[in-house]
């Protein structure tokens, strides 16, 4: 049996997703006044040596990731890197930013993430129904200039679409100089409808 769900704006699904999550934070008990997200979220974070503990994790964990693996993904909220590969804590490194797309900052981090903690293998993802296929660059910077009244310097890195981009991705990420100790560099889209991943070819 299928039922109708509402219509919910970006603004609404937002806001009744951070309700949802309030809900599984918010501390036994009345509260006093309104709290922001990111008060209920620190009241949440307060319990987590008490986690860790009893998870039985280490009190110094290796800085090192695990796996020698850093994974470049959009920072999409439907998108859990570490749940879609089975990640837990102190594996690998994950790098997430606007698109997934690879920006000098994205290359430094990688290069530190190599040279000095020792990865070798790179895994990038985009995924459908990105925000960035939606704008351009210009469009966004003429956007943010009437908001603001200072036109941006940098780039959106906007794409008309995410199977070309992560071929875009993979090229820079071969081809950098401060990336020689890569050994693999795979791209992926993650399909937000099905939960799956799609390879996409060199």
């Amino acid at each position: 049996m299928t039922t109708s769900t509402e219509y919910q704006s970006p603004a609404e699904a937002a806001e009744a997703a951070a309700d949802a999550h309030a809900d599984r934070v918010r501390p036994a008990g009345p509260v006093g006044g309104t709290a922001t997200v990111t008060e209920l979220l620190l009241t949440h974070a307060a319990g987590n040596p008490a986690r860790r503990q009893e998870a039985g994790l280490p009190a110094s964990p290796a800085a090192r990731p695990r796996l020698g693996v850093a994974v470049v993904a959009c920072m999409d909220a439907r998108i859990n890197v570490e749940s879609l590969f089975g990640l837990t804590e102190g594996d690998a490194h994950i790098l997430r930013n606007a698109g997934g797309v690879i920006t000098t900052d994205v290359v430094r981090s990688l290069a530190v993430s190599q040279n000095v903690l020792g990865t070798t293998e790179i895994i990038l993802l985009h995924h459908t129904g990105c925000g960035l296929e939606k704008i351009t660059d210009d469009g966004f910077r003429d956007q943010l200039e009437r908001d603001t009244g200072v036109r941006p310097e940098w780039s959106v890195q906007a794409f008309a679409n995410v199977e070309d981009d992560v071929r875009l991705s993979l090229r820079i990420l071969r081809s950098s100089p401060f990336l020689q100790s890569t050994t693999s560099v795979r791209g992926f889209v993650y399909q937000v409808e099905t939960g799956g991943l799609v390879e996409v070819p060199a």
